[in-house]
């Protein structure tokens, strides 16, 4: 018989002499309130607040970064770990819950040092109660227990929207979604608790196979014909409204390359009516695209929407598996990405302007500190994403620290942000992230570099006042006559 589970409280802190200062730094962010500006929880689970399924569709089944890592090995397929073939009926994959989780457990050695084990410890004994560790033996003992906690109120999302600390949440929701979820959150009360992120991916893509239909969705949901450019974008700027009068902060781009060059208006329509068409190339396609994150940049500017990009994920690498599955399924891998000269023509137009912010986000690390944080270190609209999907790690994360600070400081970053869709995962993401931040500014007190009160202020600014800076409430334009 094993001791129950207990977690080490000062895991991800460093050992030695920088504990006991990284210890102090860290409890002065520890019981801070959550402020999650970005992230991909549905607002279905706010606006309908309904109990959670299973431990498997909880946490398992949704969870990319968990599914990969048990496929990877390659004993494991994908209908094994629950997920069906697009348009496949029930028998095409696994659908007991309880040997879903089995495998899950039987394969919790393979996350060792990663930070999906951090994460999943944190859920599974902080929001969970749980008392053994996952394997093969205890699945069936941990499923009972979680599956016990699901069926109480007190698990249910907005319980554990209090539970966790969180005092705002961002979706992220489509340009075409309705908000009609969000305005009955906020006829309850919630309207400044769950706000709506503006993401036009779809419609900024001419070259998608369903750009046409993404156009036909505008034109209805805006009321606005997007028939030709000049429509197009005054659909656009009709969306961005109604997301700022719903509560939205920040609009989300998550292009594969940075290119923000403007193309001419003539230049412009042109391409637009050759996707119409069915006739644009892939090189058409591109400058549009980044012709397009000029323009959004140019209505941040009028709007006052923060302007996030998430750059450099080569999504779905594996056709057949995307043919076959569908997206998010653990296949979006890196690229090299440039920022210097791609983000010249936004920053030339919009870097000082007094109403314009932006966050750059990336996953190639090798740009934070030659290139990012000396553009978020002069440029005044703009600030410093966290570590994102690949890096948000504890290596990660104290590697950034180390390639930024020195170049842009604390205070040209935009704090954390979790980035994610799995919501029992919120609280031990922002945990990990004060963690590593503390034993970083431990660092600094040790080699006399700043005094601890310094560390102590600059810790609670990087947990809770920096996002709350930097994804600042957007002013409801008047209506005119």
């Amino acid at each position: 018989m094993t001791d129950a589970w207990v977690l080490n409280p000062d895991r991800a802190l460093p050992a030695g002499e920088l504990r006991p200062p990284a210890r102090e730094i860290y409890a002065s962010t520890a019981g801070l309130p959550l402020v999650s500006m970005h992230g991909h929880v549905d607002v279905s689970v706010f606006a309908d607040d309904q109990p959670f399924p299973d431990p498997a569709q909880l946490l398992v089944v949704p969870d990319h970064y968990l599914v990969r890592m048990v496929v990877s090995q390659g004993r494991v397929t994908l209908p094994e770990m629950g997920v069906r073939p697009v348009g496949g009926d029930a028998g095409e994959a696994e659908t007991d819950p309880r040997t879903i989780w089995r495998r899950f457990c039987e394969n919790w050695h393979l996350f060792r040092g990663t930070p999906t084990r951090y994460w999943l410890e944190h859920e599974l004994v902080e929001v969970f109660g749980a008392t053994v560790r996952p394997s093969a033996e205890t699945a069936d003992i941990l499923y009972d227990q979680i599956s016990a906690a699901l069926a109480r109120p007190d698990f249910r999302p907005r319980a554990l929207f209090e539970k966790f600390g969180l005092e705002i949440i961002a979706t992220t929701d489509p340009a075409t979604a309705d908000l009609a979820q969000h305005h009955a959150l906020a006829a309850e009360g919630w309207g400044e608790r769950v706000v709506p992120t503006f993401r036009p991916d779809p419609l900024l893509h001419v070259d998608r196979v369903d750009w046409r239909d993404q156009l036909e969705s505008l034109s209805d949901v805006s009321g606005v014909d997007a028939g030709d450019y000049e429509g197009y974008l005054s659909a656009l700027r009709q969306r961005r409204r109604a997301f700022v009068e719903a509560g939205a902060r920040a609009t989300d781009h998550g292009h594969l390359l940075t290119d923000t060059t403007e193309l001419g208006t003539a230049e412009a329509s042109r391409i637009f009516r050759g996707a119409l068409a069915g006739e644009v190339t892939p090189a058409e396609a591109q400058a549009f695209g980044g012709h397009m994150l000029f323009q959004m940049a140019r209505m941040s500017t009028e709007d006052g929407l923060v302007m996030q990009l998430h750059p450099g994920s080569l999504r779905d690498h594996d056709s057949g598996v995307a043919r076959t599955f569908g997206p998010d399924k653990g296949y979006d891998i890196p690229i090299a990405t440039e920022y210097t000269r791609s983000l010249r023509p936004l920053l030339d137009a919009f870097g000082h302007h007094p109403n314009f912010g932006f966050i750059a986000f990336t996953l190639d690390e090798t740009t934070f500190s030659r290139e990012l944080a000396p553009l978020a270190g002069v440029y005044p609209a703009m600030k410093l994403g966290a570590p994102w999907w690949f890096l948000d790690s504890p290596d990660g994360m104290r590697r950034y620290r180390e390639a930024v600070t020195e170049t842009a400081g604390f205070y040209n970053t935009s704090g954390f942000v979790d980035d994610t869709r799995a919501y029992a995962s919120i609280p031990a993401r922002h945990d990990l992230n004060r963690r590593i931040d503390a034993g970083y500014l431990a660092r600094l007190v040790a080699e006399h570099r700043i005094e601890l009160d310094e560390a102590i202020e600059t810790a609670v600014d990087l947990a809770y006042n920096l996002p709350k800076a930097a994804y600042p409430p957007v002013k409801v334009p008047a209506v005119s006559g």
